[in-house]
């Protein structure tokens, strides 16, 4: 079937760190073109652009002083191993090995799009910084606003290392809310499903900040669950999981979404004879496995959308050379030039136009109109 703007779709977002800036270009196109979006979900980096997404708030992505334009996203995920770990009371060996920890910091991360939410939701608030209950005022913000123009559902995903299992956090309106939180065979619902709307409603940007979290490369999130909820007060250690996307499309698919718009800065596989030289460096290492790992998931979760949404349609890269850990960019064999994450934001705001909103949305015959202070998307 073919795209159409009635239908109840939903936004998703993969990906790791530097690749959250081909999601601001996107983001953009899309909603410089009015593309309707009911749903906004993400895994990973992609839970930030998501979360800020739902409140209207994605401009803050792609400005001149937004997060992608910064100096501050240079130092996402630095090489920083030699630290005495926060929360040493879950780190467990010697104290050399609390010392080396993980060999990079998530936190500049967190702090730039946590930051960046508050000021959003802030109102007469004089804290410069997030309070200990800004997750709770943002959702209280999305609950009151969600129908409103630029407002929409959000659904986000962590995986639970002490639960060994993901933890899905959604504000959705109803009847999808109460089939979100709803009993499900062999599964215990109120252990991984958090509503933002109900008894989640501390943990919206908990859950924002373990995705921003890769795993083993970085120290787990330490999130402490409401002492009314299922998990008593206890206190777990939260981080991404690269191939969460199957489990977002299964909560979509549940969630009554029958047309998606998947966003990836991973691109596909090279032509035969087109492989480069490896890179050497820590970074570049990992950032290989966690693109590989993403995009094997995504291949295998588009397979089964054919089976669970009635339309999908996925935004990528045909080539990037930027990394999940490229923030500062990097250099590309195949040009002979160095490649930067604005450049990176720039090609999504031009592969959004030219993958789906000229042949597919323009195609269903949706009228496409360039908005500039207000936007359906």
């Amino acid at each position: 079937m073919q795209y159409s703007p009635s239908r109840r779709t939903a936004l998703v977002f993969c990906g790791t760190g530097a690749h959250g800036a081909y999601h601001a270009g996107v983001l953009r196109a899309l909603q410089e073109a009015g593309v309707k979006v009911d749903v906004a979900a993400g895994q990973g980096i992609g839970a930030a652009a998501a979360v800020l997404a739902a409140i209207d708030g994605a401009s803050r992505l792609w400005e001149a002083d937004g997060v992608w334009r910064s100096q501050a996203s240079r130092r996402f995920y630095r090489f920083a191993p030699f630290r005495w770990q926060r929360r040493a009371r879950r780190v467990r060996g010697s104290l050399w090995s609390k010392l080396l920890g993980a060999p990079f910091d998530a936190n500049p991360a967190i702090d730039a799009f946590s930051h960046t939410v508050w000021q959003l939701i802030r109102g007469a608030a004089r804290d410069a910084h997030p309070p200990r209950d800004a997750g709770r005022r943002y959702a209280e913000v999305l609950a009151e606003n969600l129908g409103q123009p630029g407002f929409r559902e959000l659904m986000i995903v962590a995986t639970d290392l002490d639960a060994r299992s993901d933890i899905i956090a959604a504000l959705l309106r109803e009847p999808y809310r109460r089939d979100f939180i709803a009993p499900r065979p062999g599964r215990e619902r109120r252990a991984e499903a958090l509503d933002l709307a109900g008894l989640g409603r501390d943990h919206a940007l908990d859950v924002m900040s373990a995705a921003l979290t890769p795993p083993v490369v970085c120290e787990p999130r330490l999130v402490t669950f409401a002492a009314d909820g299922f998990w008593r007060g206890e206190s777990h250690r939260l981080c991404e999981r690269p191939a969460s996307v199957n489990r977002l499309f299964e909560e979509l698919a549940a969630a009554a979404v029958s047309q998606l718009i998947v966003v990836t800065a991973v691109s596909p596989a090279s032509a035969p004879h087109r492989l480069r030289a490896p890179r050497l460096d820590l970074r570049s290492r990992l950032g290989e496995f966690i693109s590989a790992a993403e995009a094997a998931a995504l291949r295998d979760a588009m397979d089964h959308a054919l089976l669970r949404f009635d339309s999908s349609y996925v935004i990528r890269p045909v080539h990037n050379p930027v990394g999940p850990f490229d923030v500062s960019g990097a250099y590309d064999e195949a040009s002979d030039r160095r490649h930067t994450d604005v450049e990176l934001m720039e090609r999504g705001y031009e592969d959004a136009y030219h993958q789906f909103i000229d042949p597919v949305v323009g195609a269903s015959g949706d009228h496409i109109t360039r908005v500039t202070n207000e936007s359906t998307y």
